[in-house]
């Protein structure tokens, strides 16, 4: 399959995108019309008018947007399936090796959450008068080594972080050589994909072809894959970068 060329040419791992996020809007229209189902337009350009946008708006105003098309292949089989398979070519497409896809977290987030263990508590019981909660919680993740899913053209979008790409906070990461990777989230509401998010933190943040190297690389070694499948993955990765695996 011909990959796109893209800011790094490398082979890319994400872990933090949504299937209900990222489908193609000719497979919306076709289950819109196949199951009679009406939507704010009738072609690609007049339904990327209602669903996508690029400009900062509100998180609710965001979510609004799957209002707009997920009564199109809500609950339909056919369309769950058809979706699924066209995300991971169109991933392929893009140089992702390895991608790991959540849908519907938005009926499912804070549900059935365990207390926290071990500790993390009292953590940031003792942290947060000093330093605040925000800090605090930065340094209970670095403290954990706690894997960070960065997703910059989003976190725009939804007013989560300043407008100024030179302030994100994957900046600060990117210093202290922190365990994040870099994701999309949402690509079909954001008109985006992963060459979107490279290219903005390679303009305004100074990422280099090494520290993209690094962020796949630890995206790796944080996914879910079975050990073996990881290391494999690992391998992979190695091998595309002309690198040594670090065995210390």
């Amino acid at each position: 399959m011909e990959r796109a060329p893209g800011v790094f040419g490398g082979p890319k791992v994400e872990l933090h995108v949504h299937l209900d996020g990222a489908i193609r809007p000719e497979t919306i229209l076709y289950f819109g019309r196949k199951r009679g189902i009406p939507l704010p337009g009738d072609t690609v350009e007049e339904l990327l008018k209602y669903v996508s946008y690029d400009t900062p708006l509100t998180l609710p105003q965001f979510l609004e947007k799957f209002n707009y098309y997920m009564p199109a292949i809500a609950g339909d089989r056919e369309a769950v399936r058809r979706i699924a398979y066209e995300f991971v070519e169109t991933k392929a497409k893009e140089g992702i090796t390895y991608v790991e896809v959540r849908y519907s977290p938005h009926l499912l987030a804070n549900s059935g959450v365990d207390p926290i263990p071990w500790g993390q508590a009292d953590v940031l019981s003792y942290l947060c008068p000093q330093l605040g909660f925000r800090s605090a919680c930065l340094i209970l993740l670095f403290m954990l080594n706690s894997p960070k899913q960065v997703c910059p053209w989003s976190s725009y979008l939804t007013g989560a972080c300043s407008p100024d790409f030179t302030k994100h906070p994957v900046i600060q990461f990117k210093k202290d050589r922190a365990n994040y990777s870099l994701n999309t989230d949402d690509p079909l509401i954001f008109n985006s994909t992963i060459d979107k998010d490279y290219g903005i933190v390679k303009e305004h943040m100074g990422f280099t072809e090494e520290e993209f190297k690094r962020v796949n690389i630890n995206a790796a070694q944080s996914s879910f894959l079975p050990e073996k499948e990881k290391q494999e993955l690992l391998n992979k990765l190695h091998e595309a970068y002309g690198m040594v695996p670090n065995t210390s």
